[in-house]
This record gives C-alpha cells, structure tokens and sequence, in this order.
C-alpha cells in the first residue's frame, strides 16, 4: 500500500499577488452610504432607500442589518419614514414627487454625477441637443436623462452608434457622458462623433470621474506581467465591470470579476505566476483583505502594492445629517 502524506505538508506554490491603487471606495460612494448610516442614527430604523444606494450587495445587505429598506420607487415607501436616493442620481420627476406627498428625503447622489446633470441643463438652455454617451437602463444613464424634457437627450452606447446619430434639425449639439464608463472606449466614440460634429463644445470638465480614471489606469498597470487579474465587485457595476474589460484589453491573460473570495474557482490560478487584485470603486476594502487571506491558506504569497493615484477626495454631508 502506497502511504501518501496530508496535503499539508507539501510546500506551498509560491505566488506574487500586487495590489492596484487605488482601488475600492470612492468619495461618492463613501459619502452615499455615510448617508445612510448617519440617517438611521439620527431618525432610527426603517429609512428607506430608493434603489441599491451603491452597487454593491455586501455594503446593501449590511446596510439592511442596520434597519435600511430598499426598494424600487416611492410608492413602496410610507409618507413618514425618510427615503434616501442613491448615489447614481434620480430622474427630476422623483424628488417632485416626494415633495408633492411632503416626504423628507436625502439626496445621496454623488456631486460628480450632480456635475453632469447641471451641464446637461446648461446646454439646454443654450438650446443644444445633448448627446449622452453611456449605458442603457443603468441608473445613472436613466436620471441623467430624466433632468430634461422627453426628445432632448440621446444615447449613444458604441462606435456604431456614434456613426448613425442623426442631428434633430439644424440643432446645435453637446455631449455628456456617464461618469462609470471605459476611457479608451469613450474617447473612441468620441472621436467619431468630433470628426462628424467638429463644433461639439467641451464640457467645462471631464464627466468620467476622477476614481473611474485613477482604477482604470491602475488595473492597466496591473495587466502589464499579470496573468490572472481579480476584480472585487457585483455584476451590477458598471464601473468594476468596466476593470475587468480594462485589464483584459491591456494586456492580461485572465480577468475575472467576482463578488466576494467566496466566488473564485481556484482552477483559475493554473500556471499563475503571479495575479493582479483590485476592487471597484463600490466594493468595501475588507473583500480585498479576504480575499487575500483566501490566497494565502493556498500559496506561499508574496503581496506587493502597486504605485498609483492617492486620492484625497471628500464629499460633504447634508447639513441636515451633521448638525
């Protein structure tokens, strides 16, 4: 009889694990959730939360824990209990409404999406037709539009898109795009849309945020001698979404996008040297640490931290939540 020792007496394969950064929380989605929080304290459980306050189902089923109700619009939410909006931003049609029932709300949407709410306006009221680049039924996409009227706004989602737009008439155009989207990808159908449109006018300021950049740039950094790239984050998010595509793109054997350490299919780490880890910008910083922890009961990890981006962007609070 062959006698085989446990498997935990074999060595360990070694493994390389470099961390991007930034990664994780951005100051929108800090600020939308401090939101939340800060509401249960101050008016006790239930407030109720119209839409995912941030797509992430780890930080939503924890905000539950604490007494938050999330549902899908005002008509599941009593007259008296308040209703926070989440950080992707809401169509105008929904703050008026709660006015009209005399609700008390919190608006938790993030400053930067605000940003690109009041560009559209703008535009308009110069009497501009707006192109909004940006995704079909993602939330943020749907309260950017609902900001103006029916017919004033039009998606483009691709390239081929970009090149069927036809003008409305002779009106002038602008653009605004999502702020969660691929760089590369936009500044495709950007320059379809400049070579078409020369005097389409820039925006004051660049829609794609800050943190969608800084992460986007830190996972191509990641696929550069990465063969197995992670990123942390719910299929929901466009922005983690948009890693995954990034990473793959710049140059990674594998990206994969995954909930939790939970969600890894070891099979994926087969001939990894070594593997990139980072975490969209809804994606709470202790998934990353579990993860970790995950791969070190399996390997002799090295871990290193990339060089990136150091952030120092905060959001204020409602007035009404720090009095």
């Amino acid at each position: 009889m062959t006698l085989h020792a446990p498997a935990s007496v074999f060595p360990k394969r070694s493994l390389t694990v470099r961390l991007a950064t930034p990664r994780g929380f951005c100051a929108g989605v800090d600020r939308a959730i401090q939101i939340v929080e800060r509401a249960i304290a101050k008016y006790g459980a239930p407030v109720y939360v119209r839409h995912e306050i941030v797509h992430n189902r780890h930080v939503v089923e924890r905000l539950k824990s604490l007494g938050a109700v999330f549902v899908r619009e005002l008509d599941q939410c009593p007259d008296d209990r308040p209703v926070v909006f989440s950080a992707h931003g809401v169509p105008k049609s929904v703050p008026d409404t709660a006015r009209a029932r005399d609700m008390f709300f919190l608006d938790a949407t993030c400053p930067l999406v605000s940003k690109v709410h009041v560009e559209c306006e703008r535009r308009h009221a110069e009497g501009r037709h707006i192109i909004l680049i940006g995704h079909a039924g993602h939330p943020e996409v749907v309260g950017t539009m609902g900001q103006l009227p029916a017919g004033a706004i039009t998606l483009v989602e691709t390239v081929e898109d970009a090149q069927t737009f036809q003008r409305p008439g002779d009106a002038p155009l602008a653009y605004a795009t999502q702020t969660t989207l691929s760089v590369d990808d936009t500044a495709e159908i950007l320059s379809v849309l400049r070579a078409r449109f020369p005097e389409l006018p820039e925006p004051h300021k660049e829609d794609i945020c800050y943190a969608t950049t800084n992460r986007q740039e830190a996972v191509k950094r990641l696929a550069d001698g990465s063969d197995l790239v992670l990123v942390i984050g719910s299929q929901n998010s466009s922005n983690s979404v948009r890693l995954v595509e990034v990473a793959l793109k710049a140059g990674a054997r594998d990206a994969r996008l995954i909930d939790d350490a939970s969600h890894i299919d070891w099979s994926w780490f087969d001939g990894v040297e070594t593997v990139g880890v980072t975490a969209g910008a809804s994606a709470p910083e202790r998934l990353i640490e579990d993860l970790i922890a995950a791969i070190h009961t399996r390997f002799d990890a090295e871990v290193t931290e990339d060089d990136g981006a150091r952030e120092a962007v905060t959001f204020k609070l409602p007035r009404v939540l720090t009095n």
